[in-house]
């Protein structure tokens, strides 16, 4: 059986900061999960690596949330 679904990855920004959004549902449950990055003041305006790490640190949620459910799940059983 192969399953596939999709990571949505929604980015807003401003001058100083990047977040991502993350959602993803599988199975009838829904995830959404945040991530932040803030460019230093003495760095040069690079959107991509905000972008690079408000997504990772977002993803890094999601993982959390996702190891979270199915170990509830687990105990449950």
């Amino acid at each position: 059986m192969i399953e596939t679904t999709e990571i949505e990855i929604t980015f807003g920004e401003d001058e100083d900061h990047t977040e991502a959004r993350a959602s993803l549902s599988i199975r009838g449950a829904s995830f959404v999960a945040t991530g932040r990055a803030k460019r230093h003041p003495d760095d040069p305006s690079m959107p991509m690596i905000g972008e690079e790490l408000a997504a990772a640190r977002a993803l890094s949620e999601l993982s959390h949330q996702l190891l979270e459910a199915a170990a509830e799940t687990i105990s449950k059983r």
